[in-house]
């Protein structure tokens, strides 16, 4: 008992991955000594003496090394060894061919049959050690190998599970967050606004929105909250209950005007409002850029406050274009910060264009940004014989024409188009 552990012991030092030995020979006596050897060295060693009766061996218990002749009645060494190399083995085994054929060409042959090493005919017992050790290095590799890619696979599988789970989940918030802006059109009287809200992700930080407390009145925005993802499409809800077009009850840019009425407040006041909300919330790290604006239809009295987002353009009907507003601070950044609103008239045929930086800031196939005036020029060659949701799309369109190849959007595109008539 005491000698098999430490021959046992004597594997694991010297030949790591080595314990199990093959031994395929047609000659009973060259098995005999080569079965003597691999004893005294503490393997566990099995015997064949045909490539027939060894692929049965191997079938059923695949050994950690095979010692094969290469010379033998009916199935040859390099045949077998074939046949061995095309069993369904977890695990590799290493292959020592014995031969006495020493030519480069018969090396190459054995090779390509799926041999690991050669040993050339009378063996030495230390040579015979010193490449089964060196086979035993290379199992050990491989075995290593092969159970970190089994960890890694194992690793792999849960995080695709856990990425589909996240995936659902994003798939889902994205139908809420698109539930925030349930009508994309909205025609009072003979006026017309269109949105587009696209996110570069299953979810985004822009939101573009409407409402109407009554009859020619009318207020409509375009918001684009800092960063991406999670946290920024948690903020576009919330701004989105604030300035919700259902619950006029809720909206912030809304003033009770007796028992059933409602009036629109002034939006620098709006402004204010939401930056106030915002700062006193020590948990919200996000601000938001906005462009909001109110509309009188009666008189095409257009106000608009400009809190850090892109210059709401004007598109006349005689073909001149007018960008609004002095920028101004984003919302939540300061305390104390001020908001200015911008006033003129739109005539019948007027339009308004409210956008996100997804528009200015796309990088072209040039390396250029579209900037102010790519984007005065793709809404005027839009606008010609289109209108509504058709330009908007066709806006778009050409923006992800225009974008660097293999680019992508790196930035969530939204817009607000306004048609005063």
């Amino acid at each position: 008992m005491a000698e098999g552990r430490q021959a046992e012991a004597r594997v694991e030092l010297k030949f790591g991955a080595i314990q199990k030995v093959l031994v395929v020979d047609d000659s009973r006596l060259q098995r005999r000594i080569l079965k003597a050897s691999l004893k005294k060295w503490g393997f566990e060693v099995l015997e064949a003496d045909s490539g027939d009766a060894a692929i049965e061996i191997c079938a059923d218990d695949p050994p950690d090394l095979v010692l094969s002749d290469w010379v033998m009645p009916g199935m040859s060494g390099l045949d077998f060894c074939r046949a061995f190399r095309a069993l369904d083995n977890d695990q590799y085994s290493y292959f020592i061919l014995l031969t006495s054929k020493s030519e480069k060409q018969e090396v190459a042959r054995g090779l390509d049959a799926g041999a690991d090493d050669f040993l050339i005919k009378p063996l030495g017992a230390e040579e015979l050690r010193a490449r089964i050790s060196a086979g035993a290095r290379i199992l050990d590799m491989q075995r290593e190998l092969s159970e970190k890619n089994r960890i890694i696979e194992s690793a792999l599988k849960n995080l695709r599970v856990a990425h589909d789970a996240i995936d659902k989940d994003l798939i889902q918030a994205r139908k809420m967050q698109e539930s925030l802006v349930p009508e994309l059109t909205g025609e009072f009287g003979k006026s017309k606004i269109s949105m587009l809200l696209k996110p570069c992700g299953h979810i985004g930080g822009d939101l573009v929105g409407m409402f109407s407390p009554g009859a020619n009145r009318l207020g409509f925005y375009s918001i684009d909250v800092s960063g991406h993802g999670i946290t920024s499409a948690m903020m576009t809800a919330r701004l989105g209950g604030y300035l919700s077009s259902n619950h006029f009850e809720r909206n912030v840019a809304l003033q009770k005007d007796g028992d059933k009425f409602y009036a629109l407040l002034p939006p620098e006041q709006v402004a204010e409002k939401l930056n106030s909300l915002l700062m006193s919330d020590t948990a919200v790290e996000e601000y938001f850029t906005m462009a909001y604006a109110t509309i009188d239809l009666r008189n095409g009295l257009l106000q608009v406050v400009q809190a850090g987002h892109p210059h709401p353009l004007v598109l006349r009907r005689d073909g001149s274009t007018e960008f609004l507003g002095q920028g101004g601070l984003p919302i939540g950044l300061l305390a104390d910060a001020s908001f200015q609103k911008v006033e003129t008239y739109l005539q019948p045929g007027d339009k308004l264009l409210l956008y996100s930086d997804g528009f200015t800031e796309c990088s072209l196939a040039d390396g250029s940004l579209l900037d102010e005036d790519g984007l005065r020029r793709m809404a005027l060659d839009c606008a010609h014989g289109r209108s509504g949701s058709e330009f908007l799309d066709d806006m778009f369109w050409r923006l992800t024409q225009e974008m660097a190849p293999g680019g992508g959007m790196d930035d969530d595109v939204s817009a607000v188009f306004f048609e005063y008539n």
